[in-house]
């Protein structure tokens, strides 16, 4: 025991946590116990230090002392070091876990010796006992991780592991699940990850948890559809971090997607002939109508190789001095995988094989569905078309004829008694009557009084009678591709005899394409630094609407990337979430700062695609853009000062500004 005293002896039994020394003896004993380790159990060395006797081990948890046995066993056969985690039970009855790290010895006198460290890991176990009763009793998704720019996964149960389709631990793969932990974004489609970035940051910022459905990627390249929560929070080691729980809706959203595809197609096959649905991943065709097709129809809904399928309806119903044309663009689609991402869908006119001698005009168009997935659909082009309605015509000739001019909408609605039920529309006639398409889905297995149905749009309740009894009517209606009020013609198809019919509604535009906006008057110079204003030459731009230069603001800061309608909301109205009427007030700010750009002359400086908005850094002269490309050092610790949400990039800036 001389090795145990002094300064050295001192520091084991103090400053080593549950230090303590055996004698193994065919009965392991105890020769020292550190003060460490008496004040854990609340002991004196008495009760443990014995020449004849085990009483370290009466306190070990009786459920315990077998594995606790066999390691001191093992420690006696040889020298070596372990590891083994069991349970103390102290004086007052209370349970600790305990790691105990064991190095086993030969003595001078050759018996075998060892010393051990004990590591209190009561908290762990509790915090992970608490972790496996939530993945054991809910059948939820959970995670944690950091909140970091790039958040790294810190936990993940078995059923998110089960999701994301993540092999089990000790699979061989846990290369793999490492890499995958560390980025929350590798299990993000690259499209969603700007929204899950900004859900984030609002969670971040305001303290509040946040709800709703996202979609991710599996580990073999699949996607899931989820709906869960995340929150902000401090764990145990006083860190911030996000934890998620997310419930797999997977089946639903697939169902709903398949319930919504299947109207489509119904309302499609009223003005159609012939439909193929194309998927370019697994380079096959099927056709879902063809009611004129006898070769086709025995075989709908069965996949056919796709260039074999195309060539043959080529072969059988196309005009042959047309034949060339439409193969070569069947050649391009080919090759191109189906990446028309443009906002008008392609078209193609040909002349169709007719028994007569003279050749059907038809007209096709190819509708995206999904990434790799679109639908061909080819119609005969009416030969009179001096009248859009005809009281002889029956519906599907009239419809046929209306999507002749068809390009802004297509809606069906079921009319009785003074009510409508929605069946179908597609997305723009959505906003066009006020509604988001999640509203809209409700509407279509319930009737709603007309009146009610259209006080959400500008529409008025009068023109909408007009429209059902006249059969046309023309209203003002905001186009979402051009962001533009335009003057647009509905069609409706005609009331057929009964107390109710099914109505389809058609949307066309009445006004030509707009013109090119003005070229700009004058250098745009945009100041940031500080509160942010706008001039064209020397003349500061009056904004009328505060709103609008804030959007403006929002651009700028953005630096040339796109800003969704979505993002804009959540920054121009913090405290509101997105909805119909968010949305209807954005629209009218867009089109307001369109306005004042335009009476400017300097429009061209935004770009917008789809609803989505940029500013074109190369057409202004900005302090920010300068800063960052090292040109000027004009920033002194302001930037946009009258909006909070400058914030993130006032940080960014402060921080270049230390390191200059």
């Amino acid at each position: 025991m001389d090795a145990l005293t002094g300064k050295a002896g001192e520091i084991l039994s103090q400053s080593v946590p549950g230090y303590h020394c055996y004698r193994l003896t065919p009965r392991p004993v105890i020769r020292y116990a550190g003060a460490n380790l008496c004040r854990m159990l609340g002991c004196t060395p008495e009760d443990l230090v014995s020449d004849k006797e085990d009483r370290y081990g009466q306190w070990v948890y009786p459920g315990d002392r077998d594995a606790y046995a066999a390691a001191l066993d093992s420690l006696s056969r040889s020298p070596h070091s372990r590891t083994i985690q069991y349970r103390l039970v102290g004086r007052d009855g209370s349970v600790r876990y305990v790691s105990d790290t064991l190095t086993s010895r030969q003595g001078e006198d050759g018996q075998m010796e060892a010393d051990s460290v004990l590591t209190d890991i009561t908290a762990l176990k509790q915090e992970n006992r608490d972790l496996q009763y939530l993945n054991d009793t809910i059948p939820c998704g959970f995670m944690k991780y950091t909140c970091e720019a790039t958040p790294r996964i810190t936990y993940i149960n078995d059923r998110m592991r089960s999701i994301l389709g993540l092999p089990e631990s000790g699979s061989g793969q846990s290369e793999y699940i490492e890499l995958y932990k560390q980025s929350v974004y590798l299990m993000i489609p690259m499209d969603q990850r700007e929204r899950m970035q900004r859900y984030l940051n609002r969670v971040y910022r305001r303290g509040t948890p946040i709800a709703g459905e996202i979609t991710v990627l599996r580990c073999d390249g699949t996607k899931a559809h989820l709906f869960g929560w995340v929150t902000k929070c401090v764990n145990p080691q006083g860190q911030e971090e996000f934890q998620s729980v997310c419930m797999d809706v997977t089946d639903r959203y697939q169902q709903k997607r398949s319930a919504q595809i299947q109207r489509y197609l119904k309302a499609l096959t009223e003005v159609y002939d012939l439909i193929f649905e194309l998927d370019f991943s697994a380079n096959t065709a099927k056709c879902l109508y063809g009611e004129k097709y006898p070769m086709f129809r025995w075989v709908e809904n069965i996949a056919m190789d796709m260039k074999e399928a195309v060539e043959k309806w080529i072969r059988g119903n196309v005009w042959e001095e047309d034949r060339e044309q439409v193969q070569t663009l069947f050649q391009q689609i080919y090759a191109d995988g189906w990446k028309n991402n443009d906002a008008q869908p392609l078209r193609v006119s040909y002349r169709a094989s007719t028994d007569t001698a003279e050749p059907q005009p038809y007209q096709g168009i190819f509708l995206k569905m999904e990434d790799a997935v679109c639908w061909f659909c080819c119609r005969a082009v009416p030969q009179e078309t001096e009248s859009l309605r005809s009281e002889n015509t029956s519906l599907k000739e009239n419809m046929q004829e209306l999507m002749l001019r068809f390009t802004d909408g297509l809606a069906a609605f079921e009319i009785r008694d003074g009510c409508v039920t929605p069946l179908y529309a597609s997305d723009n006639v959505c906003e066009f009557f006020g509604f988001t398409r999640e509203e809209w889905l409700p509407m279509m297995q319930r009737s709603t009084p007309i009146r009610t149905f259209v006080s959400r749009s500008d529409t008025a309740y009068e023109d909408f009678l007009a429209l059902l009894q006249n059969g046309e009517r023309e209203f003002t209606y905001y186009d979402l591709k051009t962001e533009t009020e335009r003057r647009i013609r509905a069609i409706c198809s005609q009331n057929n005899p009964g107390s109710g019919s099914v109505r389809y509604v058609m949307l066309y535009n009445m006004e030509p394409k707009p013109s090119p906006a003005p070229t700009c008057r004058g250098t745009v110079v945009i100041r940031t630094f500080g509160y942010f204003d706008v001039f064209v030459g020397d003349k500061p731009i009056a904004f009328r609407n505060k709103k609008s230069k804030e959007l403006l603001a929002l651009l700028v800061d953005r630096r040339g990337g796109y800003v969704t309608s979505e993002e804009a909301i959540a920054f121009l109205w913090e405290d509101e979430p997105s909805s119909p009427v968010t949305l209807a007030r954005y629209r009218k700010v867009a089109l307001r700062l369109k306005n004042i750009l335009e009476e400017y002359g300097i429009s061209e400086i935004l770009e917008s695609v789809d609803g989505k908005r940029r500013i074109v850094p190369d057409k202004v002269q900005c302090d920010l853009y300068d800063y960052f490309a090292g040109k000027t050092d004009l920033f002194k610790g302001s930037y946009l000062s009258n909006y909070s949400w400058g914030e993130t990039t006032l940080a960014e800036l402060s921080g270049q500004y230390l390191s200059r």
